[in-house]
């Protein structure tokens, strides 16, 4: 008896959602990986993206990933804790990562990969991480020291790590939904936010904010995730060539992130409405001791294995 090989229906499709603007970094990753994959695979295999939520709202993404609705994402770092999984959440640690150079040793090298691998038990196989970028203060007052952000209400993502380094920093967090930011910050609900310069020049908070300050003190970033059933399922040489796309699209993906967030720096710049100023070295290491601690409150949360392989793997010192 001959083993029974699946066949498959020619192309197979990848539905690929996700909740950004197609011309974002992101979207545009996206689509260049839907683009080398059907070239790579001779049409064997046709990738279908579905920018700005079209398909299923933030919340609802993960559930269809697992479900098999969809077979591709490339949520934020930030979502994996409702499956139980806060690992990711060591992206977030302030001061982790001194540049892409150190960023890239953790996601292109044996700890990111280890990271991914958790989420196997949930049903989904890890791919590969996806830029943003570097996270930087701004508010209506200057910001060059961290008592300048004593009683500020800042602006956070939903996040334990995030919502702890504003308290280190005596801020006041204030968790807001991406989308009401800017009329946030117009109205005064909150005074100030942490963001990559794209997200700030994009979003226009430069109408909103007088000041901004290149500190760097964060990471966004994506992981870029699929159903681990489907995956498994291709046939071997359809995996090893969308693997090489994938690869692809992730340095495609880095390189235009950084790019984007230089680009948008200079027309922060050129709005002439918000100063921008880059931290002395002396005044990113005061920072950078203010928020030490964060590292050893949230290690209980994000555990304390793989905060020390992170900081191991990028030299962290205090």
């Amino acid at each position: 008896m001959f083993p029974v090989v699946p066949t498959y229906a020619e192309p197979i499709v990848i539905t690929f959602s996700h909740v950004v603007a197609a011309d974002t970094p992101k979207g545009r990753a996206a689509e260049f990986f839907k683009k080398r994959a059907g070239e790579l695979t001779q049409g064997k295999v046709k990738v279908e993206v579905y920018p700005n939520s079209k398909l299923y709202p933030d919340r609802e993404e993960m559930s269809a990933l697992q479900l098999g609705s969809v077979q591709m994402l490339a949520p934020s770092l930030a979502k994996f804790g409702p499956l139980d999984i806060n690992d990711f959440e060591v992206f977030d640690l302030p001061f982790m990562f001194n540049g892409y150079e150190d960023l890239h040793k953790v996601t292109t090298g044996p700890v990111g990969r280890q990271l991914l691998d958790k989420l196997e038990s949930k049903g989904i196989k890890g791919l590969a991480y996806w830029d943003n970028g570097f996270k930087s203060f701004s508010a209506n007052t200057p910001i060059k020291t961290p008592e300048d952000l004593n009683g500020k209400k800042m602006r956070i993502q939903s996040s334990k790590v995030l919502e702890e380094q504003m308290l280190e920093l005596k801020a006041i967090p204030k968790v807001t939904a991406f989308s009401a930011v800017y009329k946030a910050l117009q109205t005064g609900v909150v005074d100030g936010t942490e963001n990559p310069i794209s997200n700030f020049y994009t979003q226009k908070m430069y109408e909103v904010q007088k000041y901004l300050t290149v500190t760097e003190h964060g990471y966004l970033g994506y992981a870029v995730i699929v159903n681990k059933k489907f995956w498994e399922g291709l046939p071997a040489d359809i995996r090893t060539q969308l693997e090489t796309a994938m690869q692809e699209a992730t340095d495609y993906a880095n390189k235009i992130a950084k790019e984007s967030n230089d680009k948008d720096l200079e027309l922060v710049k050129a709005s002439g409405k918000t100063e921008v100023t880059t931290l002395t070295p002396e005044q990113r290491a005061a920072f950078k001791k203010i928020l030490a601690p964060v590292h050893e409150k949230m290690a209980s949360r994000i555990g304390a294995n793989t905060v020390d392989a992170v900081q191991k793997a990028v030299g962290f010192t205090k």
